[in-house]
């Protein structure tokens, strides 16, 4: 499997809506409060838009949800992970990506036979408080080399400077939140990566 280079991830649908049609091909649906019916509706706003711009839908965390409403991908971390129902997910063909960040994670990880494993944070993030050190670029070509053919995922502090970085060290995919949704111009720094992944699709 083949994962898109510009691997972006937004906190609503809103940004879904705003950012998917610049060419995005790749996006998470990163929601991480609401009632069910609101998450629900959010994940069918994206959905709707992701069918009609030919673009991969990732859910995080709502498994049951994304199986009900038949996106291509669901996101789990560790903890969610361990509550999971791992063969609801492959009987619906949903297909699976997990967060790692460290040995004992990607041990776990590579148990349950996912899609694609990411890596992170390859540097210091601001999206959320980590109990991790940056694991640096050197990383990925350790963790490119235990997971292979499975496509690998860098995550954290990634910006449009750093791309070759990642990719040299093994990464096929990079994954995006703050370097966009917090730039003055997202839709131009949305053009920025897609200009940039260019020579890796």
């Amino acid at each position: 499997m083949k994962l898109d280079p510009f691997y972006l991830i937004v906190p609503n649908a809103d940004w879904i809506e705003r950012l998917v049609p610049l060419g995005v091909k790749l996006v998470q649906l990163r929601v991480k409060q609401g009632s069910e019916p609101v998450l629900r509706s959010e994940i069918c706003r994206a959905r709707q838009v992701c069918a009609i711009h030919h673009c991969q839908l990732v859910v995080n965390d709502h498994w049951q949800l994304a199986i009900e409403e038949s996106c291509d991908f669901v996101h789990l971390g560790q903890e969610d992970l361990s509550h999971a129902d791992l063969h609801a997910i492959r009987a619906s063909g949903l297909r699976l990506g997990l967060s790692t960040h460290d040995e004992m994670e990607l041990e776990t990880a590579l148990a349950a036979q996912p899609d694609y494993i990411a890596l992170g944070p390859v540097w210091p993030t601001i999206l959320k408080k980590m109990k991790w050190a940056p694991q640096g670029v050197e990383r990925l070509k350790t963790w490119k080399a235990r997971v292979a053919p499975m496509p690998l995922v860098a995550i954290g502090g990634l910006n449009v400077d750093r791309l070759e970085q990642v990719f040299s060290k093994g990464a096929d995919s990079a994954a995006v939140v703050t370097d966009i949704t917090l730039s003055a111009d997202p839709e131009q720094r949305t053009r920025d990566w897609i200009e940039a992944t260019q020579p890796w699709r």
